[in-house]
């Protein structure tokens, strides 16, 4: 199958109209503008609908109608963007409805910068916005990812009526990695007899609503978007596994920086240094079962991650106090230096950290 080059967000752009996705609202922001450039132009080639919003808010409420009218839709963003989306984000959850989101991450915290970064996380994978809810999150490493995991994102948006992301860093977006597209398909969309898009010879209205003045009403509805949360974190969880089956440190990273991670794996393999790699493709739900295989021999862990410290956190968790959880990292827009990485690898292992 021939393989084509494209650019990270051209490609989600392109994944997304291949999923069946007519619809986007969003805004300008780097490093993500090409991808609302390339649905302006795209979308109306599949007979959908492009709409640049006047903000970031604006066009998070325009999906949630979107999404709640039964189209499939999506928006993106990056860093202080997606933070204005965050009210949104919690209306989408809380009414039930399926969308997707990208953020492209860039350096913060405040306004920040348009370097890639990874400092995100934390607002994605624990909610971001009010109550109690959850964002399925995926995380591609390549731009061939991208494109497939598009499919996916709007498949497990429809199978559990819930907002899903995709969190990419900003290099991501921007480079450019040959991909194979196949041949474009039909895309059977799930029904949406559900949807608030007119009677359409139903005797009930079908309502669209995340709003329950009545404090009991909103407690059961709490513990029904729970349950459906411990499903697919018992169902969903996806990762990559790389050299960790006796793996006496286990590095742990997700996007550009598990590229950077598997070249020091390499390195201290060549070096005799049994190092492996776990790379989350969900980020949530976090892929603690992929840890509950390596506890048995993995003496020790290091997340590598371009922030301060986040997915560290997660790993903590999962690890549950059996075996010591280190980390190292750049922020503000950094990328960590495989070499540097690898040292602290050294140094960690040779028992020179505690």
């Amino acid at each position: 199958m021939a393989k084509i080059l494209m650019k990270g967000n051209e490609a989600i752009g392109e994944g997304a109209v291949r999923a069946g996705c007519r619809y986007f609202f969003g805004y300008p922001i780097t490093p993500q503008s090409e991808l609302p450039h390339y649905l302006a132009k795209r979308l109306p080639e599949a007979d959908g609908v492009y709409l640049q919003s006047e903000s970031e808010t604006s066009a998070i409420n325009m999906v949630y109608g979107a999404a709640g009218a039964g189209a499939r839709v999506m928006t993106s963003s990056s860093g202080p963007g997606i933070s204005l989306m965050q009210e949104g984000i919690s209306y989408i959850a809380g009414a039930e409805l399926p969308c997707v989101i990208v953020n492209m991450m860039r350096g913060g915290p405040g306004l920040g910068n348009i370097a890639p970064a990874q400092s995100d996380y934390l607002q994605a994978v624990k909610g971001g916005g009010h109550g109690d809810y959850r964002v399925i999150c995926f995380a591609p490493a390549s731009v061939q990812e991208i494109i497939d995991f598009m499919k996916d994102a709007f498949e497990l948006a429809d199978k559990y009526f819930n907002p899903v992301m995709l969190l990419a860093d900003g290099i991501l977006g921007q480079m450019m990695e040959p991909v194979e597209l196949g041949e474009e398909e039909t895309v059977q969309i799930p029904d949406r007899a559900w949807a608030a898009n007119g009677m359409r010879g139903r005797e009930k209205k079908n309502i669209i609503n995340s709003l329950y003045i009545v404090p009991e009403d909103m407690e059961v509805h709490n513990h029904k978007l729970t349950k459906k949360y411990a499903e697919i974190t018992e169902n969903e969880q996806r990762w990559e596994e790389y050299r960790v089956e006796d793996a006496e440190m286990v590095l742990v990273a997700f996007g550009t920086s598990a590229r950077i991670a598997k070249a020091v794996v390499d390195r201290a393999r060549d070096e005799g240094l049994r190092v492996g790699l776990i790379r989350p493709i969900l980020v949530w739900p976090f892929p603690v079962k992929a840890f509950e295989k390596v506890i048995p021999h993995a003496e020790q862990f290091l997340t590598v991650e371009m922030n301060m410290g986040q997915m560290v956190e997660d790993v903590r968790l999962a690890v549950a106090g059996r075996r010591p959880v280190h980390f190292t990292g750049r922020p503000g827009g950094m990328l960590p230096v495989a070499s540097d990485v690898f040292q602290e690898v050294k140094k960690l292992m040779s028992g020179g950290a505690k």
